[in-house]
């Protein structure tokens, strides 16, 4: 039998490297578009119903902090657990557990609704966390930030700890 670590999905997923760090592969586009016009979130234009992806993160990687205009909704598929880290719009901080365990507070499901920064990382050393993340309106990089660290640390100071954890540092 095969043991189905990071490198199995990786493989067997067809994932590639993904800009906030981890791995990914878009598995649905939804066909439908949405006219985005009378939503109060500025998009650019149309954009589809909706996107799907697998997301791995192995031990000792980070999906660094960004933001969506779009909810996105995390769902718990193999591995170990992993955390969301968060700040809302409001400045409020938020964690979340994903995993298998919910006598450990441990979800399979988590929204992270639109405009939060936020990021994640695997809890265990030696593991992984594979994850799907279903994105509606579905995602665009024009929707798509980046956290720049000191941008953020002026914003909310009160999270610093969490800010140098979870972003990397500029480059001069």
């Amino acid at each position: 039998m095969i043991k189905k670590n990071a490198d199995y999905w990786i493989k067997n997923l067809c994932m590639s490297g993904h800009p906030e760090g981890g791995y990914f592969k878009e598995t649905f586009r939804g066909a439908d578009m949405i006219k985005t016009g009378h939503l109060k979130r500025g998009y650019s234009g149309p954009r589809h119903a909706y996107t799907v992806i697998y997301y791995l993160l192995k031990s000792g990687q980070i999906s660094v902090l960004h933001r969506l205009k779009s909810d996105e909704l995390w769902d718990f598929y193999a591995g170990g657990p992993l955390t969301i880290y968060g700040i809302d719009p409001q400045g409020r901080y938020f964690e979340k557990k994903l995993g298998p365990d919910p006598e450990k507070a441990e979800s399979f499901l988590h929204l992270v609704p639109a405009g939060c920064w936020f990021g994640a990382a695997v809890d265990n050393k030696d593991t992984y966390t594979l994850v799907g993340c279903f994105v509606s309106p579905g995602f665009d990089y024009q929707d798509y930030e980046l956290a720049e660290r000191e941008k953020l640390l002026a914003e909310y100071p009160q999270h610093r700890e969490m800010i140098e954890k979870m972003t990397h540092e500029a480059f001069t």
